[in-house]
């Protein structure tokens, strides 16, 4: 039998070119990881304007065995998702000293209960659009400015670079009236 790739599966014929009962399983697999494959995506949303990311958005419905990771090298904060088996070991290790330079706080927000709006702004103030966030899901803010709205009774943690330096650490500015905004995404 010889092996040939076609798009996402690959079918293993016989001598006559034929093996309709591996290609059907394969086609089966093949629907299943498109499937896998569009839930992983509406899982996962990173939110960009003008060719910029301002966000990294990833649902609580989001599973993927082993680590994923979500952020890029030139972000200054690390987002990834990690899923293993039990008995799964990972060595004992210590982190070393890196001199890394950050220019902009970015930050990690963590819902554990309720529901939060998410209003992003250009870094010039002007307002763009607004994305919620429920229980589990999780979001890296990583560029241009943002608000937030309170939709149910709330419980996050904010994972940030620190230390925090008070008033000097944001620029505050007027919010945009609430018939402006348009929420993109899933608000259940």
């Amino acid at each position: 039998m010889t092996p040939r790739a076609t798009g996402w599966t690959e079918y293993f014929l016989d001598a006559n070119g034929q093996n309709s009962h591996i290609a059907a399983q394969n086609s089966r697999l093949a629907l299943e990881f498109t499937h896998l494959f569009r839930l992983t995506m509406d899982s996962v949303e990173h939110c960009r304007f003008n060719d910029q990311l301002y966000a990294i958005i990833v649902r609580a419905s989001f599973r993927e065995p082993g680590i994923t990771f979500f952020s890029t090298p030139e972000l200054s904060q690390q987002l990834a998702y990690m899923s293993h088996p039990k008995g799964k070991s990972i060595a004992p290790h210590r982190h070393n000293k890196v001199t890394r330079e950050v220019h902009y706080t970015q930050e990690v927000l963590v819902i554990q209960k309720g529901k939060l709006q998410v209003d992003f702004y250009t870094e010039g103030e002007e307002y763009l659009e607004s994305r919620v966030l429920s229980a589990g899901d999780v979001i890296l803010l990583c560029s241009g400015a943002h608000g937030f709205e309170v939709l149910e009774p709330l419980e996050m943690i904010e994972i940030k670079q620190g230390p925090y330096t008070g008033e000097g650490d944001k620029t505050r500015f007027p919010e945009a009236p609430a018939v402006v905004k348009r929420i993109k995404g899933p608000v259940a």
